[in-house]
């Protein structure tokens, strides 16, 4: 997957900084939950990342978390301001849709205040009743927990 002096990639070791910098940059402005280093370093072959040809600093990254036998989530999607609008978060979502497949995960669910750019995507709207193994596995862990305002977001592929 190349193009324009991107291309994207599994995460590497050297990548848990910068996920985390611009996790927690999106953070701060609402748009999604911080992940701590420890989340990330154990968590780190779930995500792909966006990186200059170069070899420079990495510009965007997305997670897919498996949660159940027959369910994935899609987590941690952010795309640095400078290339927001070039298809590059669609790209890293396909990414983790292809992974997905390949594991035989036909089930893919997001949570997010994004439900146009998903909705594009085919995913659909759904009660968060629809996914109680999410519920128990991080929901109850979460700041936001019981008043979450995040929109459960599904994809059957």
């Amino acid at each position: 997957m190349e193009n324009e002096g991107f291309y994207i990639r599994k995460a590497r070791i050297d990548d848990v900084k910068p996920i985390h910098g611009m996790l927690m940059d999106c953070s701060r402005s609402g748009l999604l939950l911080p992940r701590s280093y420890n989340e990330l370093y154990s968590h780190l072959r779930d995500f792909f990342v966006l990186a200059p040809k170069d070899g420079g600093t990495i510009q965007a990254c997305c997670a897919l978390s498996i949660t159940w036998d027959d369910l994935a989530e899609l987590r941690s999607l952010v795309v640095s301001e400078a290339l927001r609008g070039q298809g590059w978060g669609r790209r890293l979502v396909e990414a983790c849709l292809s992974e997905a497949v390949t594991l035989g995960l036909f089930r893919i669910f997001t949570l997010t205040y994004q439900q146009a750019f998903f909705e594009k995507l085919g995913f659909q709207v759904v009660g968060k009743e629809v996914l109680p193994q999410k519920v128990w596995s991080d929901c109850l862990r979460c700041p936001k927990f019981p008043e979450c305002d995040e929109i459960a977001m599904l994809l059957e592929v």
